[in-house]
């Protein structure tokens, strides 16, 4: 069984860990945590200056996955292009939600909270917890996009940020 899940991420690999977005597999190590013999994948984080250690183990478990393909990339550039879907509960509820697709690491799920907190000039003023909830996916949505068109990070914001100025546009 260990053998398959080693095999499917390698070092230099970039993977999407679903609490912090994009990192590289700096190296697979092996440590004793409490007298046990763990084997770990080695995972940094450049933007956040983190790195971060999971069991290879348990890689799928909790949700670490290989970057998106480009079908799924232009499937979350469509999803930004569609019309907001703001639902009429209490902004702790939705923030709540939003919070949650944040953080499943599902692009499309993440391009729907950039879609639907998007806000265009000439519209009302966004709060502080709306706003920080939007860069958030803003900037998770960039991150996957950029390392999987081989872009950097800056063209690949202007990049989705032209499809969100087209949507309110049209």
């Amino acid at each position: 069984m260990s053998k398959s899940k080693k095999s499917e991420f390698r070092p230099n690999d970039y993977v999407v860990y679903p609490a912090h977005g994009v990192g590289k597999i700096v190296s697979i190590e092996e440590q004793e945590i409490a007298g046990i013999e763990l084997e770990l994948f080695v995972i940094s984080f450049e933007k956040d200056k983190m790195t971060l250690r999971v069991p290879t183990h348990k890689a799928t478990e909790v949700g670490m996955r290989s970057l998106s393909s480009p079908d799924v990339v232009d499937q979350a550039m469509t999803t930004l292009k569609g019309k907001a879907k703001v639902k009429r509960a209490m902004w702790s509820r939705r923030a709540q939600e939003y919070e949650q697709k944040i953080n499943s690491g599902d692009l499309i799920s993440i391009a729907e909270v950039v879609r639907d907190l998007h806000r265009a000039d000439d519209q009302r003023e966004q709060s502080y917890s709306e706003r920080q909830l939007y860069e958030a996916a803003l900037e998770r949505l960039t991150r996957e996009v950029a390392a999987v068109s081989g872009l950097e990070e800056s063209r690949a914001q202007l990049q989705v940020g032209e499809v969100l100025v087209s949507r309110a546009a049209a």
